[in-house]
């Protein structure tokens, strides 16, 4: 069991920048692909950004390209969502996510991770 606690979340104005952190308890963080997604209010949940084990890989969704950065820190079992550039539309709860492996292109398929956290609120002002 893997439990997930996401923090860093606020309110910012477009432009700005903001880093969402998501602490695991994985006793071997190292053995699960993370993923970041989030959910504005009425849409649907959207992949936001998944990293490999050792961060060697790493996968955006098209919107927040060039704008976020997710990484991961093994020795603190944690890992970050760095996102700049933000717009009103990135406003949205944000979710981290744990999976132990992925299979051919479910890095951005939220019914493919095991584990989630119970989210953390970004509201982007105009």
């Amino acid at each position: 069991q893997v439990q997930l606690v996401e923090s860093g979340g606020g309110l910012v104005q477009a432009g700005g920048s903001l880093r969402l952190s998501c602490a695991a308890s994985a006793h071997t963080f190292s053995s699960y692909n993370m993923g970041w997604f989030r959910q504005a209010p009425g849409k649907e949940r959207e992949f936001v950004a998944a990293i490999s084990y050792y961060g060697a890989s790493t996968y955006y969704g098209d919107s927040v390209k060039g704008r976020f950065v997710i990484s991961r820190e093994n020795a603190l079992n944690t890992v970050y969502l760095q996102m700049s550039s933000l717009k009103t539309e990135d406003t949205a709860v944000y979710y981290c996510a744990a999976v132990g492996t992925w299979y051919s292109g479910s890095y951005a398929k939220g019914h493919e991770y095991a584990y989630w956290g119970q989210g953390t609120q970004v509201t982007v002002s105009s």
